[in-house]
């Protein structure tokens, strides 16, 4: 007795053991750090590198009491049930962010973002929408699994109920992220999960029996479906079309890299963009909802501008395998999981997050491996934090990052001069971030040290698509008089997003210069600044039109003509 009592607590031991080490990797969702700029992720790698140490030891110990326990190598080195570690430590995490989320809606803590109410640990409501919508297909398979077996144990009824708590959670916040493409793979995900659990010997005999039946339900689901469709795309109109629109792009610059960019997304997009509007042959709706994007809002595009359409291929075979055979060993959880993420996936930008990218490495070991990979794959992980220094590299950055705060106060009160030696001391970890270049650069600008600004935005350009770091450029070189040079970046401000004014004010502002007075294209510009119908109407909209209206009324009182 004393025997069989002793192997049972080895055996929940190492079972628990196990989970928690699954559930230390997968934990990076709770990593917040609101202390760094918008949109940092970094956090979450140091806090990856510190769970990873934590896994190892876990798995370790395991390991460790299974050979006391004298069992056989086949069993140490097994990581038995890798797959449903993988479901519940979603599932208690789902339900953590899903309370955490009700809390900011009911005002009991602040968002991760003051721009958005709801955003639960991220900082966006779009991923965090998309996090929940990759966990609901867990949640349903896990209860309707224990619903089929109509099991009066009690741990069964404990898993009924966490699951079930756990999907309704979930499905009283997803719908307030106001997040179209959670919504979808969330919908598409279930649909599957409910579709693998039917009892496919009963719908046979049902549809034979009522075909005509289901027909007409087919039908009118799939008229409901359209309709549904219609009325996410008119929610946000703008939004979905300026999607497409970045797709669209996104494709032109793939046929100009087809073997990939080194440079990255940003400059092959800005550039695509920039030669799209530049031939003048575009819509008016697609300057209306173009914009300056820092993703593809397509995971599978940007991988194919980024890596090569070769690699983009040979991945998504190597996901379709796993989920293959997922399905085929009844992993319907895992698969609904990865389904769920790869939709969200399609119009959004998960792969950004590191959360996003360990929970995807999980479920495609979960739903496509046997459980011996399981270890494998916290003691690898743990041999890359060792290979990169044990995370100090990450540590590091976090430390530049929260440097990088402080330096940007000194940027935006106007003390550039103490602003400049921040951000120098900053730029050797630093100095592969769009915006942080940027702000480098328009601090140098400010201090009118022009030359070493310019070095600095000629860099952001590969890593951010934003124009106003060519409107910088060119007024930098305004002011060292290449007016030239100027006028070349101006103009390449306004092909990238001809939406915008201010380039337009910058070149009416060049052309009444003394040494470079063309009255002609002045009037030009100024006719586009004057009648442009701008997307907000603003201050420094109303202050730009006095200021070129007065440029011109002066002009015509001295009667200066080139």
């Amino acid at each position: 007795m004393m025997i069989g009592w002793t192997h049972k607590i080895r055996e929940i031991t190492v079972v628990l053991l196990q989970f928690v080490a699954v559930c230390s990797l997968l934990s990076m969702v709770c990593a917040t750090t609101p202390e760094l700029p918008v949109g940092e992720t970094i956090g979450q790698w140091v806090w990856f590198g510190k769970a990873a140490l934590v896994s190892a030891g876990c798995i370790t110990v395991s390991c460790l009491i299974q050979l006391l326990g004298k069992d056989s190598w086949t069993d140490v080195l097994c990581f038995r049930h890798f797959f449903v570690h993988v479901a519940w430590s979603l599932v208690l995490l789902g339900t953590i962010e899903a309370v955490w989320g009700l809390r900011q809606l009911y005002g009991f803590s602040v968002s991760g973002y003051s721009q958005y109410a709801l955003t639960g640990s991220f900082f966006n409501p779009g991923p965090y929408g998309g996090y929940l919508a990759m966990i609901l297909p867990v949640c349903l398979h896990l209860y309707l699994r224990v619903c089929k077996r109509k099991s009066t144990d009690v741990l069964h009824k404990i898993e009924k109920v966490a699951a079930g708590l756990a999907g309704i959670l979930i499905l009283c916040v997803l719908p307030a992220t106001m997040s179209r493409s959670a919504w979808i793979a969330a919908a598409i995900s279930c649909a599957w999960v409910a579709y693998m659990h039917r009892d496919r010997r009963k719908w046979g005999v049902l549809w034979r029996r009522y075909k005509k039946r289901y027909l007409t339900w087919g039908v009118a689901g799939l008229l409901v479906l359209i309709l549904g469709g219609a009325g996410i795309f008119f929610l946000k109109p703008d939004s979905a079309m300026g999607r497409l629109f970045m797709w669209k792009i996104t494709c032109k610059a793939i046929v100009e890299h087809p073997w990939g960019c080194s440079e990255g997304f940003a400059y092959a997009y800005g550039e695509a963009q920039e030669n799209y509007f530049g031939s003048g042959d575009y819509a008016a709706w697609e300057e209306r909802v173009a914009g300056s994007p820092e993703y593809a809002f397509n995971e599978y595009l940007e991988l194919a501008l980024t890596a090569g359409i070769m690699l983009c291929g040979m991945l998504l075979v190597t996901i379709g395998g796993c989920l293959w055979l997922g399905a085929k060993w009844g992993r319907y959880e895992i698969c609904g999981a990865l389904i769920s993420l790869l939709i969200f996936s399609f119009s959004s930008y998960p792969m950004h997050f590191p959360v996003f990218a360990v929970t995807g490495i999980c479920l495609l070991f979960a739903c496509g491996t046997g459980d011996v990979a399981g270890k494998f794959l916290i003691w690898g992980t743990c041999a890359l934090i060792w290979i990169v220094g044990l995370g100090g590299k990450w540590q590091q950055e976090e430390d530049a990052c929260r440097d990088w705060a402080n330096a940007r106060m000194l940027y935006h009160l106007g003390n550039y001069t103490a602003a400049n030696e921040a951000y120098y001391k900053l730029y050797p970890q630093l100095g592969e971030r769009g915006t942080f270049l940027f702000e480098y650069g328009h601090s140098l600008h400010k201090s009118g040290r022009y030359d070493q600004s310019n070095l600095f935005l000629e860099q952001a350009v590969i890593y951010s698509t934003d124009p106003m770091i060519l409107n910088i450029t060119g007024k930098n070189y305004q002011e060292m008089q290449y007016y030239e040079r100027a006028e070349t970046y101006y103009l390449a401000s306004i092909h990238r997003l001809p939406g915008r004014i201010y380039p337009y004010y910058l070149l009416a502002k060049l052309y009444a210069e003394p040494d470079y007075r063309n009255r002609e294209k002045f009037e030009k510009m100024q006719r586009i600044v004057l009648t442009k119908e701008p997307k907000v109407y603003s201050t420094a909209i109303r202050e730009m039109r006095g200021e070129v209206e007065k440029i011109g009324d002066d002009w015509c009182n001295t009667k200066i003509d080139k």
